[in-house]
């Protein structure tokens, strides 16, 4: 991000103090739309640090004043500890302040105009003082201006003491006490360094925070990223071919993503159930029927145009009594524990010429080497696209150094942690303690694509790049989640491969498939709360989730006579 501000500036002939006011002006923009639009009286609290980010406040805290908001700015230092833009900004609030005097002795000026107070807090005394006096104060906001970017140790002294004034006004809300003050972060909360996911020491949680031009690490992967509340990316005015000639490899998808594959295969006329993809799921188990249904279902929920779950013989009539009527079921060799056998290895070989994708691994089990034989042998001669999941995965742990995945049969792995560290064959949990970089290694060593499951799932590419996707909720974290993700990743390769055929790309439809299947369960969270909805809500939204991405799309074509 430095690299990008510096060649804005010297590039573009665009001075630092225009982006900081761009900055600010997205800070007080978006503080506004949250205290909906009015802030003619408001009471406003900016606490500042003497880099940029409190530059970034001081403007913030002009603007705010300008639009009728009563503002307090407490400094963390002397002004004369300030130096640049950030002086140039505090300067700036000086004059407003003196041309603020000026303006009461007018009576037809002030009421227009908001006020600002500036203190100058240097010392633990200096910031005692004002928590007896002016923070006292109720607020309708706050906003922390005190560390930007360039934090990579914990706080300590009076910016320890400010981000602990925060937390108090957080907790006071949330207890339903008298302060009722959000919380606004200026590019990242303070405490976080913005590169890592961890938490370095005493950090503010907000209420939302607002990024410049692009999302940092700490902005978006968890831990760190459970301190930003809702985040918005701000475009500053650094131009589009300065991200790009970044060469990130990490990246945040994004609901035009997703909008741009659903574009891609979306409903022609001439449409049927064979243009759209036929996807062969192997699953379940004694006892573990269910599994195969939930991986069933969704695979036709998200779009799918055949589906068949395959299954053991001994548990067919049970998923066929719980799938839904469109989706069909065959049945496979088992072993004596009821699990698919390698005797079933030939039939499912021969069934796979006709389908354009296979999922495998829900509720198969992996306790019998048969059936172990039995997916790796899917896994080496499939001539489709493979998504395997759950004791799939358990299947070929730790993973066999020859299968690799290739561009004409992609293999797409979707491990939480614990079937991770199983992969990788340890169960020394610090070996994720980078989950991206881990992820990144293993896509580019083995040329598969992962998705790493959690909090943030993550989607590693074969050629290194990293996305993380940010939809979905821990309401997601419900038995059968798993499954039924898998079910939609399977529905949406079958639909690429069945409508773009040789130019179709897993990457883009697992992206997609990832965003689609979060937000289906932010809607069914939305409509059930996150503590009572289960698994099969999350494919009872996908269509309202689809919908509300490409809504054109998904309108059948009229013909109107007049």
């Amino acid at each position: 991000m430095r690299e990008i501000d510096r060649l804005t500036i010297e590039r573009y002939d665009i001075p630092s103090l225009t982006l900081m006011e761009n900055a600010a002006t997205a800070v007080a923009r978006a503080l506004s739309a949250h205290l909906a639009g009015d802030l003619t009286g408001r009471r406003i609290l900016v606490l500042c640090g003497k880099g940029n980010n409190g530059g970034d406040g001081a403007a913030a805290a002009r603007l705010l004043a300008t639009n009728g908001a009563r503002v307090d700015v407490v400094l963390l230092a002397n002004l004369e500890d300030t130096k640049g833009d950030a002086r140039t900004n505090f300067e700036r609030l000086r004059l407003w302040i003196d041309e603020q005097a000026l303006r009461e002795n007018r009576e037809t000026d002030a009421r227009d105009f908001g006020a600002i107070n500036l203190f100058e807090c240097d010392s633990e005394p200096a910031w005692d003082q004002l928590l007896a006096g002016v923070l006292t104060m109720p607020y309708d906001a706050a906003i922390d201006a005190l560390f930007g970017t360039g934090l990579t140790r914990p706080v300590a002294g009076i910016h320890k003491e400010a981000i602990k004034y925060l937390r108090r006004l957080r907790q006071m809300r949330d207890s339903s006490e008298a302060s009722h003050a959000s919380i606004i972060s200026v590019d990242i909360p303070s405490g976080l360094n913005s590169d890592s996911t961890e938490l370095i020491g005493e950090t503010v949680h907000a209420d939302l925070t607002v990024t410049m031009t692009a999302p940092k690490t700490a902005n978006v992967l968890p831990p760190a990223a459970s301190s930003n509340g809702k985040l918005i990316v701000a475009d500053i005015g650094s131009p589009i071919e300065l991200l790009e000639e970044a060469k990130s490899q990490l990246f945040v998808a994004e609901a035009a993503d997703a909008h741009r594959w659903l574009i891609q295969t979306r409903y022609t006329p001439d449409s049927y159930k064979n243009l759209h993809g036929h996807a062969l799921v192997i699953a379940g188990s004694r006892g573990f029927t269910g599994a195969a249904a939930l991986c069933g279902n969704a695979a036709m929920n998200a779009g799918a145009g055949l589906v068949t779950v395959a299954t053991p013989v001994s548990a067919q009539p049970l998923v066929a009594s719980q799938v839904i009527p469109e989706v069909m079921t065959t049945a496979l060799a088992e072993t004596d524990r009821a699990a698919v056998s390698d005797d079933a290895i030939d039939y499912v070989m021969k069934f796979a010429e006709r389908v354009n994708v296979i999922a495998i691994g829900p509720g198969l089990s992996s306790e019998d080497e048969r059936t172990r034989k039995f997916v790796l042998a899917v896994a080496e001669q499939r001539m489709a696209p493979v998504v395997i999941d759950a004791d799939g995965l358990n299947c070929l742990a730790p993973w066999p150094a020859e299968l690799r995945g290739s561009s004409d049969h992609p293999i797409v792995l979707t491990p939480h942690p614990g079937e991770m560290l199983r992969l990788l064959g340890t169960k020394d949990k610090s070996a994720l303690d980078d989950k991206v970089a881990a992820a990144r290694e293993f896509a580019t060593s083995h040329e598969v694509i992962l998705v790493l499951k959690g909090a943030r799932s993550l989607i590693a590419a074969p050629d290194g790049r990293v996305f993380v996707n940010p939809t979905g909720n821990a309401g997601l974290g419900t038995a059968g989640a798993g499954d039924t993700l898998t079910g939609i990743i399977a529905g949406f390769l079958a639909q690429a491969y069945g409508t773009l055929g040789d130019d179709a790309g897993a990457l883009d439809a697992v992206i997609a498939a990832l965003y689609v299947g979060g937000l289906a369960g932010d809607l069914a969270a939305r409509d059930l709360g996150m503590r009572a909805m289960v698994a099969s809500n999350i494919r009872e939204h996908l269509s309202e989730a689809i919908r509300s991405l490409d809504p054109w799309g998904e309108a059948p074509s009229v013909i109107t006579l007049e």
